[in-house]
C-alpha cells in the first residue's frame, strides 16, 4: 500500500520508541530490530514514478527513451491496526553452511507487553490519546529437539473470559481499562498429561510462539 503521508510524520511512533532501550535478548529487542528505519540505497534504491515522469517528458518535440529513476529512500515496518489476538513467531533457525542450526537462545518475554513504540501514531483501532496498546500472554508453545526431529509442548494460561474482545473483532475498538495481566493458573501440556505450573516457569520457557490478547 502507497502512503501519501506526511513525511515528517510517516516515520513516528504512538510512544517514543527512542525511550525503550530494549534489552538483548527479550522480545523487545526483536521487536525493535523488525521495525527500526532502514535507508534504502545502491542496489536496494526505490523505483521513484514522480521522477520518471519527470525525466522522460518530450524536449523540444524530441520522443526521449523512458529511463527508470531509483532514488534513495528510508523504509520502517510498523504495525498500523493493532489486532485483538496478537501471535509473535520467533525464528528459532540459522544458516550453518549449507545446513540449518536451530537456535536454542532464551529469549526473554514478559506477562504483559506494550506494542506502542512499534505502532503508527495514527493506528487506526487506537483512541486519539492513547499512549499504550497493552497485551496479556494467555499462550506458549514450545519446541524440543533439533531441526530434524522433536516435540512439541504447550502453556496456556486457563482464564476468565475477555469481554472485551469481541468490541476489538467486530467493531475494532475497545473499552477495556486493565493494565495488569489476566488472572488465570498456568498449565503445561505435552500430548495427554496436563499439569500445573507457575508463571515463573512459563516465562522461562524457550518460546517458539507467543499469544497475547489484548487489554488496552
Amino acid at each position: 500500500e502507497v502512503s501519501t503521508d506526511d513525511p515528517e510524520t510517516a516515520f513516528c511512533t504512538l510512544a517514543n520508541r527512542e525511550e525503550l532501550n530494549p534489552e538483548e535478548g527479550s522480545i523487545h529487542h526483536c521487536l525493535y530490530q523488525f521495525t527500526r528505519n532502514e535507508t534504502l540505497t545502491e542496489t536496494n534504491k526505490l523505483l521513484c514514478d514522480v521522477c520518471t515522469q519527470r525525466r522522460c517528458r518530450p524536449k523540444n518535440n524530441i520522443k526521449s527513451e523512458k529511463k527508470y529513476v531509483y532514488t534513495n529512500a528510508k523504509k520502517q515496518m510498523l504495525i498500523s491496526l493493532a489486532p485483538p489476538i496478537l501471535t509473535l513467531h520467533l525464528k528459532r533457525f540459522q544458516h550453518a553452511g549449507f545446513n540449518l542450526r536451530k537456535v536454542n537462545r532464551h529469549i526473554k518475554f514478559p506477562e504483559v507487553i506494550d506494542l506502542a513504540p512499534f505502532c503508527t501514531a495514527k493506528c487506526k483501532n487506537v483512541a486519539e490519546g492513547n499512549t499504550k496498546v497493552l497485551y496479556s500472554l494467555y499462550g506458549v508453545v514450545e519446541h524440543s529437539g533439533t531441526m530434524r526431529s522433536g516435540h512439541y509442548t504447550a502453556y496456556v494460561k486457563m482464564r476468565a473470559m475477555n469481554n472485551h474482545l469481541p468490541d476489538l473483532v467486530l467493531r475494532g475498538q475497545s473499552q477495556a481499562l486493565e493494565t495488569e495481566p489476566v488472572k488465570g493458573q498456568w498449565f503445561h501440556i505435552s500430548d495427554t498429561h496436563v499439569q500445573p505450573v507457575s508463571v515463573s516457569q512459563v516465562l522461562s520457557s524457550q518460546a517458539y510462539l507467543l499469544f497475547y490478547e489484548r487489554l488496552l
